[in-house]
């Protein structure tokens, strides 16, 4: 029996159980829970634009590497850099021959690849004439490649550069000794490699984040978020897939209205560390005129009781503690109080008693659908949306899907020129944010707090427990060999700030995200 993992290849949709389209979070998560077959996974990231810069899965004992756009962290594109560490079939026909025992290692490429009789004649058929790269004269190289593409896949031959003309037939050539077995696959969504590398990253994907929504499986699944937007006054709306939007109402929506929706938390989590609650007695000022704020930066005193001693598993924690009020006097109310975390979804709703109204934007037009009534109801509601941003390289890293959001331009006042979303730099957010809201607070000094961050230092616990591969220039497969870590004492991974505006917590790294 063969030693290799075996994956079959669908050309424009996946590799096996990787489809493209799929979330960094749901990829990785399955990559590490089978260690057995795949032992080495090197994350690879730009540290200053962790979410522009594409964020690249590499698994060198599998022979494959993966690259998942930085806004939205899905798969875009499955490479197979070595034929001989993984069995690779297309229609159940072989693509190679393995032995039957698994005699190469994860640090040097195998020999094995692909002949172009064996793909133009058993694998893909026929197909248009390809595109013929040249080689680097820097560098010495005398072998060109040769790009053969097919929708949703494209194999790259070595060819000698002295046997290349532009007149000559491809078939010919490929066929000749002038040309290598295969060195390198790509699957893709696209016609041809050349029309999609043109917007690899950027193009709509015709497959779901979930790798669960992209099996046929016969269980029921809640349709996928894309989009959380954010109205103010309490009310965020979850672009979904398929369906129509879901409004959070905080201090209205039930729990019973988010397993509806949402379907069941993938945990729920009860937390009972106040450690941060002294941080309210500074915040108890007299409120100001009606729409005005005093020093609080959220929408009720207890906004900022933030938990983040207990990021320490991947199962059952939360990067927010519940708010301690007057009911935690009440043992049976305090223990009611939890909250429920999305994982795949990519955000955690925190369920309690609601405390008080959550305050609008300072704009006079707000449409009357989007007022909240801001009734005291004795029932456990959703107080609070943590959204995650699966930032690589902070120290909550694949907890959770990454989760995008944008702030209402019309509700806001930021306007449709100045549309403040997830990948908004912080920088240039909080100037937006502190304009929309000037002169609304009860007083300068805390018109003033708003500048001032709370920080926090991760490190402090335990260990993150992972090592990541940090790259600037990403898309150099020379600058491949050259890796960091993240995890070792002083790196800073888990040190941030906390912000606050009105009815909003922003949590920053280092680099502005």
């Amino acid at each position: 029996m063969s030693k290799f993992p075996s994956l079959q290849i669908h050309p424009g949709r996946s590799l096996g159980f990787l489809i493209l389209g799929a979330s960094l979070h749901d990829v990785l998560s399955r990559l590490k829970a089978q260690p057995h077959l795949y032992p080495t996974i090197d994350v690879s990231f730009s540290p200053t634009q962790p979410l522009v810069a594409p964020v690249i899965l590499n698994l060198p004992a599998n022979g494959f590497r993966l690259r998942f756009d930085g806004p939205d962290q899905r798969l875009r594109l499955i490479e197979i850099l070595d034929f001989g560490k993984t069995q690779l079939s297309y229609k159940n026909i072989d693509l190679v021959k393995l032995p039957e025992e698994n005699s190469t290692t994860a640090d040097g490429p195998s020999q094995y690849g692909p002949i172009f009789r064996h793909v133009y004649n058993r694998l893909m058929g026929p197909t248009f004439p390809g595109e013929y790269l040249s080689p680097d004269k820097s560098t010495g190289n005398q072998n060109g490649l040769y790009v053969l593409s097919y929708p949703g896949i494209a194999f790259t031959f070595p060819l000698q550069h002295s046997a290349w003309s532009p007149d000559a037939d491809f078939v010919s050539l490929l066929s000749s000794t002038a040309a290598a077995p295969a060195k390198s696959l790509a699957i893709f969504n696209g016609a041809s490699w050349h029309e999609a590398r043109k917007d690899l990253f950027t193009r709509p994907c015709p497959h779901p984040r979930s790798l669960a929504l992209s099996t046929k499986g016969k269980e029921f699944q809640p349709d996928e978020i894309e989009l959380a937007v954010i109205f103010g006054g309490g009310v965020v709306d979850l672009s979904r897939r398929s369906s129509s939007p879901f409004r959070i109402v905080l201090g209205e929506t039930t729990p019973q209205d988010l397993v509806a929706e949402l379907g069941p938390p993938d945990a729920i989590y009860r937390k009972n560390d106040h450690r941060l609650s002294i941080h309210k007695s500074r915040r108890r000022e007299p409120r100001g005129s009606h729409g005005s704020y005093g020093a609080s930066p959220a929408k009720s005193e207890d906004f900022l009781d933030t938990d983040y001693s207990s990021a320490h598993t991947t199962t059952d924690d939360s990067d927010v503690e519940e708010d301690t009020d007057q009911r935690d006097d009440d043992p049976s109310q305090s223990t009611a109080k939890c909250f429920y975390n999305y994982f795949h979804h990519g955000f955690d709703i925190f369920i309690s008693y609601p405390s008080g109204p959550s305050p609008q934007f300072p704009n006079a037009n707000a449409p009357a659908h989007l007022t909240t009534t801001n009734k005291a109801v004795d029932r456990l509601v959703a107080t609070k949306v943590i959204l995650h941003g699966n930032v690589p390289g902070s120290y909550p890293f694949n907890r959770h899907r990454r989760s995008q959001w944008i702030i209402d331009p019309e509700i806001s006042g930021t306007g449709a020129s100045n549309l403040l979303d997830s990948e908004t730099s912080f920088t240039t957010l909080s100037k937006e944010l502190r304009d929309v809201w000037k002169g609304k607070y009860g007083s300068s000094h805390a018109e003033k707090a708003t500048q001032n961050a709370i920080v926090l230092d991760r490190d402090w616990g335990d260990s993150p427990g992972s090592s990541y591969e940090v790259l600037e220039g990403w898309e150099d497969d020379e600058q491949m060999q050259k890796r960091g870590s993240l995890a070792h004492e002083g790196s800073g991974s888990g040190t941030t700030q906390i912000f606050g505006f009105p009815g909003m917590l922003f949590e920053v790294l280092k680099n502005d995200v």
